[in-house]
């Protein structure tokens, strides 16, 4: 991976989060008002390890509502022999968080507790102590994201209703080659990349809880959240993991609008 692909991403999540400075003026307090107030740190920090590998995760503990489309994403581009694609790990014409064709709840995306995690190569002598990469990830997204992914490098599964009222599946699982620069076809009865539209995260239980990107040097098995499964090894490069309650928003391939109110 290169520096410019990991800058682009880097500010491809800023842009997400979209936070806004804010100001306030500070007002005194008496002896009760204080004792009434509890707090907490917005950022958290955790260390663990994992497979010969020490990860150093960084959290922002915040809720943020999201309407954004993202166009014409390609990360991850070298060349890959085995299968090499469109040049690039994810390639995706169409990201879109949150559609104008429904409800006002539906316009917005609900992400919760936004992350970067830092992998290192566990080593007794900060000498040896190597850094492999990292991964940028949400404890819970919840919502209808338009998609249109021409190539994806990544494990991700996606459950879908065809016109008959049968059920579809979209299962990266299912590639010869584990997911690596995959263009989603199948033959017979399952949910191509083509036939996705998009997605709905999450459902009345709560949010999807396993969306995160990778950028590494080499696989790397990432620990996993507590109630739920381990996830697929991430391969080097640029790799996108998002199975978890996850259902297709159509099989026809149209992604929703996501156009300002009044337009």
């Amino acid at each position: 991976m290169t520096f410019p692909t990991m800058r682009r991403l880097l500010l491809g999540v800023v842009l997400l989060c979209g936070m806004h400075a804010a100001s306030a003026q500070m007002q005194p307090l008496s002896e009760d008002e204080l004792s009434s107030i509890h707090g907490q740190g917005i950022v958290t920090m955790t260390n663990t390890s994992l497979g010969g590998y020490d990860f150093s995760k960084v959290a922002l503990e915040a809720d943020i509502s999201l309407s954004a489309n993202l166009r014409n994403m390609r990360l991850g581009e070298y060349t890959y022999s085995p299968r090499n694609g469109s040049g690039a790990d994810l390639d995706i014409s169409l990201m879109q968080f949150g559609r104008s064709d429904g409800t006002d709840a539906q316009r917005l995306v609900q992400i919760s507790n936004p992350y970067f995690e830092f992998v290192y190569k566990n080593a007794a002598d900060g000498a040896s102590r190597e850094a492999i990469g990292m991964r940028f990830g949400f404890e819970s997204i919840s919502g209808d994201i338009g998609l249109q992914i021409k190539t994806l490098s990544g494990s991700m599964r996606v459950t879908g209703t065809a016109a008959d009222g049968s059920t579809l599946v979209l299962d990266s699982r299912t590639d010869a080659l584990g997911g690596k620069r995959w263009d989603g076809s199948c033959s017979g009865s399952c949910l191509s990349l083509a036939q996705l539209g998009g997605v709905t995260a999450g459902d009345a239980s709560g949010g999807s809880r396993d969306f995160w990107v990778s950028m590494l040097k080499t696989a790397v098995q990432f620990p996993t959240a507590a109630g739920l499964p381990a996830s697929d090894p991430a391969q080097a490069g640029v790799w996108l993991n998002w199975r978890d309650k996850l259902q297709a928003l159509n099989t026809s391939g149209i992604t929703p609008p996501n156009l300002p109110k009044g337009r």
